[in-house]
């Protein structure tokens, strides 16, 4: 039997509001629930809600154990008659944001906050490593290679020996997100990066070298979604969800990933927005690493697969320039406090279309993508997502 796809309906009337950051620290003694506890309670005083009006919760943390989102409602006294935990790193952010729509959508939640927060101890790093997966313990633990860096130098390497890139591409990038971070207060990079700074910069897998890895940290980040009259009776500025994808192990057959599930969809992004890639403003990419930034800006469609060296070097990517690109600094240079990293792109987005950037301002941004990219195994990333947002017209 051969089973089609069926029409996606719009998220009409669905909006997003109320972006929220937990400032970041490098290392926290405190717990995932603390720091999720503080991005809710700023949820509730900046809505005037009360806790038992947010009926619906979206939970992303990879720190939470022992605990999960069920034991959450009872320390924070929620009540909600939706709960969801996506446990997606940075993919996390847009399929909560579009599993929380579809809720509101069809009524089974009102207000949903979705909410990711971790910690991070001095050891944590250690741990994460020691537990990465199953694929890395069985697959490359026995020959002394582990963890991300070690995955994405493998990713980085064939991908320049593939399509031509080379370091001063992804410093490039690096540098320019360093630029718009400089303007946003929670940044923890709060230093201007030059490019000779980034290429003379110590290997830590070649060819992945320190400003190539984001700095683990903590922190929290949180947003509302509900109905635009919901939005409008708080009198919170919103934004409009227009279009939303994401796909899982995409392309196993690669031999070494050379791009995500965003190509499977990628066609049905557009096309359910009403847009075309030249009418965004700016644009959010998760980036762990800057070759995973540039493979995006492939399979996103705003260059053919192979042109994304091309295409950094004929683009400036800072708030003032022709590709704004990771508006607050990215996860490059604010921090990535765990699953909030993939949040951070989302909450950004939702400042620059309301006029509300904590830094600088994207002139005149009315339409906004925002990407996803998490679960790395050993050699690939499993999940990939990806949502284009509107300022209200």
């Amino acid at each position: 039997m051969t089973v089609g796809r069926g029409t996606r309906k719009a998220y009409d009337g669905v909006v997003l509001c109320l972006p929220v950051t937990v400032p970041y620290r490098r290392y926290s003694t405190n717990s995932a629930q603390w720091w999720i506890g503080r991005a809710l309670r700023a949820l509730v005083k900046g809505s005037g809600l009360s806790v038992k009006d947010i009926d619906g919760l979206s939970i992303s943390s990879f720190t939470l154990a022992p605990d999960s989102a069920i034991g959450l409602t009872q320390h924070f006294g929620l009540s909600p008659r939706w709960l969801d935990s996506v446990p997606l790193g940075g993919a996390a952010a847009v399929v909560s944001l579009r599993r929380a729509a579809r809720a509101v959508q069809a009524g089974d939640a009102d207000i949903v906050a979705c909410v990711a927060g971790d910690t991070n101890h001095v050891d944590s790093f250690r741990k994460t490593l020691a537990h990465f997966s199953r694929f890395a313990q069985d697959a490359v633990y026995p020959y002394a290679a582990g963890g991300a860096n070690a995955s994405f130098a493998m990713i980085a390497r064939n991908y320049m020996d593939t399509y031509g890139a080379k370091r001063e591409d992804f410093g490039k990038i690096c540098v320019a997100q360093r630029e718009n971070a400089l303007s946003y207060p929670y940044a923890l990079m709060k230093s201007p990066l030059t490019l000779d700074a980034y290429m003379g910069a110590r290997p830590i897998a070649d060819p992945i070298h320190l400003f190539d890895c984001v700095m683990p940290c903590a922190g929290a980040e949180a947003f509302l979604v509900c109905r635009e009259e919901t939005a409008q009776s708080l009198g919170l500025p919103w934004v409009r969800l227009l279009s939303t994808i994401e796909r899982h192990n995409a392309f196993g057959d690669d031999p070494v990933q050379v791009r995500g599930g965003w190509v499977v969809d990628i066609d049905e992004l557009w096309a359910m927005a009403g847009v075309k890639p030249t009418d965004i403003d700016f644009v959010e990419t998760y980036d762990d690493y800057p070759v995973i930034s540039m493979m995006q800006f492939e399979d996103l469609g705003f260059c053919k697969k192979g042109e994304g060296p091309d295409f950094v070097r004929s683009h400036s990517f800072t708030n003032d320039g022709d590709f704004p690109h990771n508006t607050s600094g990215g996860q490059l240079s604010v921090g990535q406090a765990g699953a909030a990293g993939g949040h951070l792109g989302v909450v950004e987005a939702i400042r620059q279309l309301t006029g509300a950037a904590l830094g600088a301002q994207v002139p005149n941004a009315k339409l906004g993508l925002v990407s996803g990219f998490g679960m790395i195994n050993y050699d690939r990333g499993l999940s990939s997502a990806a949502a284009i947002l509107a300022r209200p017209t």
